[in-house]
C-alpha cells in the first residue's frame, strides 16, 4: 500500500493523531495536500513554532511560539469543518505535560469530528504516555518514477536531453536519496560542467555515502576484496559465481527471482566477513554494513522506526548487499530479554521482511554461535542457503598462505615453503595465519632483513589457535554441520573429510 493510500485510509477511519517521521517536509506536505483534495477538498492548516499558522489569512501567525495555543486552535473551528492540522517539529514539545494532556483531551473531539492532527518530525520521539495515542506512518523515499520526473524537470529547464540508458543509470543511482538531496547533487553536477553526464553517478554515490553516514544505522562499506582473495571455500565460491548474473534484466526475463541472502555460520576468523566483501565486489553491488546494535533506541517506538528506516534505505539503494556481521550477538535470547519486548518486535519486523521482500537486497549474515540464534532465523525461506565455514584443511591453508604471501612478497613467493607452512599449522584459521605472517614480518623487520619460512613457523609456534581454546564450541559447530543442518563451504575442509569417513563406515 502506498503512502497516499494508507494516509487516506487513516483519514477515513478518523485516526485522530498521525505521526510522520520524515526529513522531507516539502514533499510530505505536498502529498498531504493532495490527499486533502481527494478527501472532499479538506482545509489544511500548517503550523510551526516560529511563524505560527500559515496559509489562511484570517488566522495568519496564530499560535506563534505557543504550541499549546496551536492545539487550542483545533477547537476554534466549527464541528462540521473538515480539516487537517499539520504541526511541524512537534515532537520537541511532547514531553511537556500541558501538551501531552491537551493531546489526550483532544482525542474525543477528533474522533467525533472530521479533523486530524498530523505531527511532522525528523525522528521518532514518542513519550511512553502517548504511545497509545499516536499512529506512526512512514513516509517513503522517492521511487524511480518520482526521481525520473525530477531529473526530466531539471533537464527541461536546461534544454538538455539524455539517452534513455544514461537517464536510467542516473535514476537508479539516485534511489535512496531524498528529493532535496537529488536536487542538490544534480545542481552540483550542472555547476561543475554545465550539463549532466554519465560520470555524474560518482557524485551521486558520494552523496549516498554522506546520507548513509548521517543515518548512523548503515555504513557504506568499500568493497575491494576479490573472490580470488578467499583461500579455499570452493563450494561457497562456486555457489556465488553461479549467481553472479542473478540481478540482471536477462535473469528477470528468464524467470529467476532475486537471490534472497546467505547465512554464513562457523568459527571465528575463517573468512565469513571477507566473503561478504568479496560478494559485493564480484557482483559490482554497493555494500551496506548494518550494526544491529544501532537499531535499538531508548524511546518508545524508536527501535522499530529505525528498523523500518534501515529496510526502507536498503530497498531504496537496491540492488545492493546488506551485510549483518555477528547477527547471533544481536538476537541471542530474543524471547528472554527484559526490554518490554523491543528486541522481539525488532526481530519480528526483520525476519518478516526477509521472508516477504521482493526487492533485490541480498542479505549476507554471519554468525559464530549457532546455539544463540532463534530457530525462526534458520527456517527455509529466510535465506537461500546456510553455509558452514569450518577450519581450513591443509590444502586450504596452503591456498591461504599463497594469497597473503602473493600480496606481501609477490616478487619472491617461491622462497617460501608453502607446503611446509600448511603442514605445520594444523587447526589454524585464516585470521590466525594472517596474524602469524604479521608477527613474522615484525621479527624480520626488527633484524633489518626479510622474513622467512622459519620466521613464520616461529610466530605460529607462539600462537594457541582458537580450535584449542574453544574446543567444545567448535566441536558443537562441527557436529551441527555434519548432521546436515548446513552446506559445507569447503570441498576439502577437515570437516568434509570427517563426514566422508562417517559415510564410509559400515552400519552397525
Amino acid at each position: 500500500m502506498s503512502f497516499s493510500d494508507e494516509f487516506n485510509l487513516l483519514l477515513r477511519a478518523r485516526y485522530p493523531i498521525i505521526y510522520i517521521p520524515t526529513r522531507e517536509e516539502e514533499r510530505v506536505e505536498a502529498a498531504i495536500a493532495l490527499s486533502a483534495k481527494q478527501q472532499g477538498d479538506r482545509a489544511v492548516y500548517t503550523w510551526d513554532f516560529v511563524d505560527g499558522y500559515q496559509g489562511n489569512p484570517n488566522d495568519l501567525g496564530f499560535g506563534k511560539r505557543n504550541p499549546l495555543q496551536a492545539l487550542e486552535f483545533v477547537e476554534k473551528l466549527p464541528a462540521s469543518a473538515a480539516a487537517i492540522f499539520v504541526l511541524r517539529d512537534f515532537h520537541r514539545f511532547l514531553e511537556d505535560i500541558s501538551i501531552s494532556r491537551k493531546l489526550r483531551n483532544l482525542l474525543r473531539l477528533l474522533k467525533s469530528q472530521p479533523k486530524n492532527l498530523v505531527l511532522l518530525s525528523s525522528q521518532v520521539a514518542i513519550p511512553e504516555d502517548l504511545s497509545e495515542v499516536l499512529t506512526v506512518l512512514e513516509f517513503p523515499l522517492p521511487n524511480a518514477a518520482e526521481i525520473a520526473t525530477e531529473i526530466e524537470r531539471l533537464l527541461s529547464a536546461t534544454g538538455q536531453r539524455l539517452e534513455g540508458k544514461v537517464l536510467d543509470e542516473l535514476v537508479r543511482s539516485c534511489q535512496g536519496l531524498s528529493i532535496e538531496r537529488i536536487r542538490r547533487v544534480l545542481a552540483r553536477a550542472l555547476a561543475l560542467h554545465g550539463e549532466l553526464r554519465p560520470e555524474d553517478v560518482d557524485l551521486i554515490l558520494e552523496e549516498k555515502r554522506q546520507t548513509i553516514r548521517q543515518t548512523q544505522i548503515l555504513d557504506f562499506y568499500p568493497a575491494t576484496e576479490n573472490i580470488s582473495d578467499i583461500g579455499g571455500l570452493d563450494n561457497l565460491k562456486d555457489w556465488l559465481i553461479r549467481r553472479g548474473g542473478s540481478f540482471s534484466e536477462r535473469a528477470r526475463q528468464y524467470g529467476l527471482p532475486f537471490p534472497r541472502g546467505l547465512l554464513l555460520v562457523g568459527i571465528q576468523g575463517t573468512g565469513k566477513s571477507l566473503t561478504a566483501k568479496a560478494i559485493a565486489h564480484h557482483w559490482h553491488l554497493p555494500l551496506l554494513r548494518l550494526d544491529v546494535g544501532r537499531l535499538f533506541g531508548g524511546l518508545v517506538g524508536e527501535s522499530e522506526s529505525r528498523t523500518r528506516q534501515m529496510i526502507q534505505l536498503s530497498e531504496a539503494l537496491a540492488p545492493c548487499i546488506l551485510w549483518i556481521d555477528e547477527i547471533d550477538k544481536a538476537f541471542s535470547g530474543v524471547d528472554g530479554r527484559g526490554d518490554a519486548g523491543t528486541t522481539s518486535r525488532v526481530f519480528g519486523t526483520f525476519i518478516t521482511w526477509m521472508a516477504e521482500k521482493k526487492s533485490p537486497v541480498f542479505v549476507v549474515a554471519t554468525a559464530n554461535n549457532i546455539q544463540s540464534l532463534p530457530a525462526e532465523m534458520l527456517r527455509k525461506g529466510r535465506f537461500d542457503e546456510i553455509f558452514f565455514v569450518g577450519l581450513p584443511s591443509q590444502e586450504e591453508r596452503r591456498a591461504i598462505f599463497e594469497v597473503h604471501l602473493s600480496r606481501l612478497r609477490s616478487h619472491n613467493l617461491d622462497q617460501y615453503d608453502l607446503d611446509r607452512l600448511a603442514y605445520e599449522t594444523p587447526d589454524f584459521s585464516g585470521a590466525e595465519i594472517e596474524q602469524a605472517l604479521i608477527e613474522a614480518m615484525h621479527l624480520g623487520f626488527s633484524q633489518n632483513r626479510d622474513f622467512t619460512t622459519d620466521d613464520i613457523l616461529e610466530a605460529a609456534s607462539q600462537t594457541v589457535p582458537l580450535a584449542r581454546t574453544a574446543k567444545e564450541q567448535i566441536e558443537f559447530l562441527q557436529d551441527w554441520a555434519s548432521a546436515g543442518k548446513a552446506r559445507l563451504a569447503s570441498k576439502h575442509s577437515s570437516l568434509s573429510d570427517r563426514i566422508q569417513r562417517q559415510l564410509q563406515q559400515p552400519e552397525g
